[in-house]
């Protein structure tokens, strides 16, 4: 099982912000409603801990789970945004570019940016790293049931269960601070073939 959770909010996140390459912190609010989360038992318990290297993640994994010593996967840094980034829709409402990717419905390329077929094979190449860490973990254990925790962005999320899973990108949009608890199956103690790997959403967070 795998626990999927965006990591809390930033000043960005509350100004509507496109943060994607800027390394920015958690704000005192973000962290405020982390941790009431928390003291509402929101968060599963989880026995591994895996997350993206920023530090909005990793400080959300202190938070949340601060007995675990999280394995960081560099691959799910968040989309680089390009010209949008750090920016919003008052800063960017004029721009003919920015018009023209709101038109595609968020299909066209960031200008200047990371393409969502690059930044989703980078998600799924940390992802198949993280299974190639669990499969070495699995070939030492019984195969009793665990849950995966992941700490990591709104794009990351959008990307796996998107591509392991049976609905659209934006379909798995998810606020700061929450996410899916998965069933994930296809993956052995001995290889780990891509094609037979599928996330199932069974939970919200």
């Amino acid at each position: 099982m795998l626990a999927f959770i965006r990591h809390g909010a930033t000043q960005a996140n509350k100004e509507r912000r496109y943060l994607g390459k800027t390394d920015e912190s958690l704000s005192q609010e973000g962290i405020e409603i982390l941790e009431s989360y928390k003291m509402l038992k929101t968060y599963p318990d989880v026995e591994y801990l895996f997350t993206s290297p920023m530090k909005r993640c990793t400080e959300t994994a202190k938070i949340i789970y601060p007995t675990l010593c999280p394995i960081v996967i560099p691959e799910w840094e968040e989309i680089n945004f390009g010209r949008f980034e750090y920016r919003n829709y008052e800063e960017l409402k004029d721009d003919a570019q920015y018009q023209e990717w709101l038109r595609s419905n968020g299909i066209l390329d960031f200008p200047e940016g990371e393409t969502r077929k690059d930044f989703m094979l980078r998600c799924k190449g940390g992802f198949l790293r993280m299974c190639h860490e669990l499969s070495q973990v699995f070939g030492q254990k019984a195969k009793n049931p665990v849950l995966v925790g992941m700490i990591v962005h709104g794009g990351t999320i959008m990307s796996l269960l998107s591509l392991y899973g049976r609905k659209d990108y934006f379909d798995y949009q998810v606020p700061n601070g929450r996410g899916y608890v998965c069933r994930l199956t296809g993956l052995n103690d001995k290889t780990t073939q891509e094609n037979d790997i599928q996330i199932k959403v069974v939970a919200e967070i």
